[in-house]
């Protein structure tokens, strides 16, 4: 069964690459059309950089561990179908380059990150370059622990009521949490109690991502909830608070690096504060506080010796979505298709009721 279908499936292929130039599974066919061997690297785009190019590997504690799991990854679902006769075995040689193959082909590297992973820290020897001064003069926020619950409280009602002082002078707040489900409960249960909340989940695309962050600059809802999306790459100086639940429930998002990434996204504003809810203190939390402080120290130290006064960015919200192409006139394409799927959930939910 498996060997007539890869027949019948080459055969097509051929007679398709020979009537069009084209086919579906080219996969199957570049290792013989670019006249490498087996287990050779496929043809990149790092072949054709000079040997005095400059390679910038931003946030590079999340992109080096990809780079590893690429080939990975690759290798596990195409074993599968070539075995079972749904690609040929050549096609295992289209796949990305294993991380030895990009280290030895890679030109000189610079690695940004403000949570270096253990790979580059290696590299390094220990010598590297720390850029914690900003030309604004801001600070890293100041940090404070709050039990989960006390005295018939309990850390959602004082985010909540965090959320709100925020509010109040202006300010929008993020809030992280462990769970899906968490995240959920804590939006409508904000939405109950007054407060302009959204909530940003893993499904949401990148036209709807840029619509979210957009609207809450533009203050048309003053909290925005996540699980693992509020943090790297997102700026926003409107942030006065970050709240992260359950902080000391040790794991991948609550490590250091996790830590000090979010806390990161408060350091934009001279005002923001962080709140870590945790009724202990983990390693991970401790690092991430130390580290803050250390930063803190060398920022404050700078801005004393040299008479600055920290400020906050002042930053247009760009429409990016303008310069897209979207029209003005019309829903975005994000837009159109949450659309589609909040009317069919809606549909599915009076169902149910009735």
């Amino acid at each position: 069964l498996e060997a007539q279908r890869i027949q019948q499936r080459t055969q097509y292929d051929l007679e398709m690459l020979a009537a069009t130039g084209t086919c579906n599974g080219i996969e199957n066919y570049s290792r013989y059309l670019t006249g490498r061997k087996p287990g050779e690297p496929p043809p990149t785009l790092f072949e054709y950089l000079p040997e005095n190019a400059l390679v910038f590997v931003d946030e590079s504690h999340q992109t080096i561990p990809q780079l590893g799991a690429l080939f990975r990854g690759d290798f596990a679902r195409k074993s599968t179908l070539a075995e079972y006769g749904f690609r040929l075995p050549s096609c295992m040689d289209n796949r990305p380059l294993k991380f030895e193959e990009w280290d030895a082909m890679r030109p000189q590297t610079i690695h940004v990150s403000a949570t270096p992973g253990p790979w580059e820290l290696e590299r390094t020897g220990g010598v590297f370059t720390e850029q914690v001064i900003r030309p604004t003069g801001l600070l890293d926020p100041p940090v404070e622990v709050r039990p989960v619950s006390t005295g018939g409280a309990n850390q959602v009602d004082d985010v909540m009521a965090e959320v709100k002082a925020t509010a109040a002078k202006g300010y929008r707040s993020l809030i992280t949490t462990l769970t899906k489900k968490m995240a959920e409960d804590l939006t409508d249960y904000l939405h109950e109690h007054g407060v302009k909340v959204r909530y940003m989940h893993s499904d949401v695309d990148t036209i709807e991502r840029i619509e979210i962050i957009r609207d809450l600059r533009l203050g048309q809802f003053d909290v925005l909830v996540g699980i693992n999306l509020l943090r790297e790459g997102l700026d926003i100086p409107e942030c006065g608070f970050v709240g992260i639940l359950d902080a000391d429930k040790e794991g991948f998002l609550r490590s250091e690096t996790s830590l000090v990434q979010t806390i990161g996204r408060a350091a934009r504003n001279a005002e923001a504060r962080v709140v870590l809810y945790a009724d202990r203190i983990t390693g991970s939390m401790q690092r991430a506080m130390d580290e803050t402080e250390r930063r803190r120290a060398k920022q404050m130290a700078y801005n004393e010796a040299h008479g600055i006064t920290p400020t906050t960015i002042r930053r247009a919200v760009a429409d990016i979505l303008g310069e897209l192409g979207e029209k003005k006139d019309g829903p975005a394409r994000g837009k159109g298709r949450t659309r589609g799927k909040d009317s069919r959930a809606r549909a599915r939910g009076a169902a149910e009721d009735r």
